[in-house]
């Protein structure tokens, strides 16, 4: 009986252990209480994206406030000391922005990119830059007429080096359009218009955002069949496909809002204000190629969130999270998880102690800062309630990765904290070398023989991983021969081939063998066509050959073997499409026939002669082994 009991104490004190370290582990701390006074210092107009800089800090524009009631961008610590940085509006006629609700952006330069929504020369908004010192400068500025007006959200940096983003207006219509914008040495920067809405295809784009695979997805508020908002997809050169046209209550969403994410799986998630089975708003999954999943509804006060604002990030332990504007215990909003799966769990509800002095109604997305810890914004009112918060979920710092994507002998920015006692830096377990900006700032060089995977740092006392895989992408240099026959050997040489999982050729999928990291041999598929660049493809990305490859016709053949001219002859074997001569004996057919790649008819020509028969095509002339025989 002692035993029991003894063993029922251990239990029971095992039990508060866990209760207590999941307790521990989502701990809400209120950093900073914005004043109420939004003509004066800050306010209520907490709803765009902050972002980590390299300096460790959290960077936010705040729609509203200051004396001229346009707005500000400002600095915070993660201890909750704030610092505004920039007032809109100190320019005569608010030239330089009014209005900056949709926050900021990190370049790549360290510099922080966002978007005001009236203001600028033509009071129809800008873009700018903003230094962490608080320097501004007008990058763009839209006119309303010619290349749209009032963009919401901060544009995002692409692959390649220029600004992507959304305006709400656009000269052809009112449904919003995405731009482009390409940095130069003399402003403006060159400003061009890749997507203009027409409502079938959207109307009112939320922010994009760029996936892997280098084209930009996202959602619209408004447009589509049922006017109730797309998902689209879009390619940097704005050809752009609709993936999910939404339908609403009950079975779908309604109001898609905020930028969509991609999680680790490789699909998008998002969510929407309204629809869903309660019509309290949803979360949803989108695959790159347009499949549509419902995998959240929520149910709102007191077990679940309600009409979520803002989007989701991924979070590090690649989860998914987000804030909604009501629900939760007191109904007054809640931070949440959810896991690619649609598993729900609410991390912490507004308004849990007296008088709601933690906030209420979160608006802003989350940011998870390198430290591990969550950091939002609640919104405010009359009566006050906008704080800056921290929310510990248990999560481990990790590092971020500025720029994900690159080859060999690419610099890779990376943010994070403690880089100061930094030994070591690897690209999935290959070493790179780094180099130490500040403790919270460094770079490092992709390395000869990385592939696709985690980015590590590793210091003295700590080692922490990139919140998402470094994507290695790869390079072909050359291949060998220039041309041949099907089923003919290529042999591909290039970087950062280790990891191939295709390899195309003339448009085809070809059989290969990974030789080492920088060769493949592949073998030339049936159906390949002449003239097009050999393409392979890793975890990291598809590279293609900058010149094509020839597919060379052949003949494995022909029935008859034998007859009289007039005779009708059918040759098979492959790359016959595009076939322009057919021969008998080096003598020229008049009439021919292409029936498909792997057959060609041919009628014997008067003159023809006992010889082998011949097929040319743009990728050159094949020939019969044996010979066709003329008779009389």
């Amino acid at each position: 009986m002692n035993c029991i009991r003894t063993l029922q104490w251990w239990v029971g004190i095992a039990a508060l252990l866990i209760v207590a370290a999941l307790a521990n582990a989502q701990t809400y701390t209120k950093l900073y209480a914005y004043p109420e006074d939004t003509r004066n210092d800050t306010g209520i107009g907490l709803a765009g994206i902050m972002t980590q800089g390299r300096d460790g800090n959290l960077y936010g524009t705040i729609g509203d406030d200051n004396t001229n009631a346009a707005g500000s961008a400002f600095k915070m610590t993660t201890a909750g000391k704030f610092t505004r940085i920039y007032a809109f509006c100190a320019i005569t006629k608010c030239t330089d922005g009014s209005g900056p609700w949709g926050g900021l952006t990190l370049g790549k330069d360290g510099n922080f990119y966002g978007a005001t929504q009236s203001g600028g020369t033509s009071a129809a908004g800008t873009v700018f830059k903003l230094t962490p010192a608080g320097i501004l400068t007008t990058v763009w500025n839209f006119d309303n007429l010619a290349d749209g007006a009032a963009p919401w959200y901060p544009p995002v940096q692409g692959l390649d080096g220029n600004f992507y983003g959304a305006s709400n207006t656009i000269y052809a219509g009112d449904y919003g359009a995405l731009f482009k914008l390409v940095p130069t040495t003399t402003l403006p920067y060159t400003e061009s218009v890749p997507v203009d809405f027409n409502f079938t295809n959207g109307s009112e784009p939320n922010g994009p955002v760029q996936g892997t695979d280098g084209n930009f997805y996202g959602s619209t508020v408004g447009g589509g069949t049922s006017s109730l908002g797309v998902v689209f997809k879009s390619t940097p050169a704005g050809k752009i496909t609709v993936l999910h046209d939404f339908t609403g209550y009950p079975n779908d969403g309604t109001t898609p809002i905020g930028a969509m994410v991609q999680g680790n799986d490789g699909n998008f998630y998002g969510v929407t204000y309204q629809g869903g089975s309660k019509n309290l708003g949803s979360v949803f999954k989108v695959t790159a190629g347009g499949t549509y999943s419902l995998i959240h509804s929520f149910a709102g006060y007191p077990s679940d969130g309600a009409h979520p604002r803002s989007g989701l990030i991924v979070g590090s332990d690649g989860n998914l999270y987000g804030t909604t504007l009501q629900g939760g215990a007191k109904n007054d909003g809640e931070v949440y998880k959810i896991t690619p799966a649609g598993v729900t769990t609410i991390l912490y509800s507004f308004c849990s102690v007296t008088s709601c002095t933690d906030g209420f109604s979160p608006v802003q997305p989350l940011i998870q800062h390198t430290n591990g810890k969550f950091y939002g914004n609640t919104s405010g009112n009359s009566l006050g309630g906008s704080y800056f918060y921290s929310l510990s979920a248990g999560l481990a710092p990790f590092v971020r990765l500025v720029n994900w994507s690159g080859k060999v002998g690419t610099t890779v920015e990376i943010l994070g904290q403690g880089f100061t006692d930094t030994t070591a830096v690897s690209f999935n377990g290959v070493a790179a070398t780094f180099t130490n900006s500040s403790d919270t700032y460094m770079t490092a060089v992709v390395p000869a023989g990385a592939t696709t995977g985690t980015l590590k740092v590793t210091t003295f006392t700590n080692s922490m991983s990139s919140n998402r895989p470094f994507r290695v992408t790869p390079q072909i240099t050359a291949f060998s021969p220039a041309s041949g026959v099907v089923g003919a050997s290529v042999k591909v040489t290039g970087v950062s081939l280790k990891q191939t999982s295709a390899v195309t050729i003339g448009g085809k999928t070809a059989t290969f063998t990974v030789n080492s990291d920088t060769q493949i041999t592949a073998t030339v598929p049936a159906g390949a066509l002449t003239g097009q660049k050999i393409s392979v493809t890793t975890a990291g990305g598809t590279a293609s050959s900058a010149s094509n490859f020839v597919v060379v016709p052949s003949i494995a053949s022909f029935t008859p073997a034998s007859g009289k001219v007039g005779t009708s002859v059918a040759i098979t074997g492959h790359s016959f499409t595009g076939a322009t001569a057919v021969k008998f004996g080096g003598v020229a057919a008049t009439s021919l026939q292409v029936i498909n790649d792997t057959q060609v008819d041919a009628v014997v020509p008067t003159g023809a002669v006992t010889g082998t028969i011949t097929v040319t095509t743009p990728g050159g002339t094949g020939t019969s082994a044996a010979k066709f025989t003329v008779s009389p």
